[in-house]
């Protein structure tokens, strides 16, 4: 069972949208788990603090690395531990490829304008990126984060086949899709998709998905270019 364990302010947020569809069924066949741990159950003051003023000035406030460190050693698992940070590496399909490898994640959302660098660094946590730009806390980002990840696990999606295809495997974006009905709008599905032949079909959709790429994506056009030389 692939195991995911969130560390955060708000555990009501869990598992909010991942308790629906296909991941909901794939939590009952014990597929994968969740469990949250409140990092406010840590705090080591009266007051329960979990987050002060930044050292140097600025704005805003910053979790602290002692509530935060306790909350972890008492919780922690053999699995790797991520902290969700705007410097952090950007996610990419891969990385969500090899996550799904592991046995799980620990995951921790911070809020604020962030958590102390010093936890961070005494317990070798890495850091992702979903993207450049801003959230107001890591819980959103753990999220998108565990779909890239719980959709890759055996037996969630169902039709596994369908994986090979998708978006950015070996770099190219995927090739447009058509249904029912055959005329919509003025617009006719492509002659090649209902001719049955099925290396036409093929050879279309890798052209497609090249110039999908090429164009919208030059940064992966480079990738794949490279990866085929």
């Amino acid at each position: 069972m692939w195991s995911a364990k969130i560390f955060t302010l708000y555990p009501d947020f869990f598992p909010g949208l991942l308790d629906v569809g296909m991941y909901k069924r794939a939590r009952e066949k014990n597929i994968w788990n969740l469990e949250t741990v409140n990092i406010r159950d840590y705090a080591i003051d009266k007051h329960g603090s979990v987050d002060d003023k930044p050292f140097g000035g600025g704005s805003g406030m910053i979790m602290r690395a002692d509530v935060i460190n306790n909350c972890l050693e008492k919780n922690l698992n053999t699995n790797s531990t991520i902290y969700l940070s705007p410097k952090g590496k950007k996610l990419t399909q891969q990385m969500a490829k090899n996550f799904s490898l592991e046995k799980g994640l620990n995951i921790l959302c911070g809020h604020f304008e962030g958590v102390d660098q010093r936890v961070i660094d005494k317990n070798n946590i890495k850091e992702i990126s979903i993207g450049d730009y801003i959230l107001s806390g890591g819980e959103t980002a753990a999220v998108v984060l565990l779909d890239s990840i719980l959709r890759l696990l055996p037996g969630v999606l169902g039709g596994e086949s369908s994986l090979q295809e998708e978006s950015f495997n070996g770099h190219l974006l995927e090739y447009p899709q058509y249904t029912q009905p055959r005329e919509w709008g003025g617009q006719k599905v492509p002659d090649v998709l209902l001719s049955g032949n099925h290396a036409e079909i093929k050879h279309w959709r890798l052209e497609q998905s090249r110039g999908i790429t090429q164009r919208l994506r030059p940064d992966l056009w480079q990738k794949y270019n490279k990866n085929k030389n």
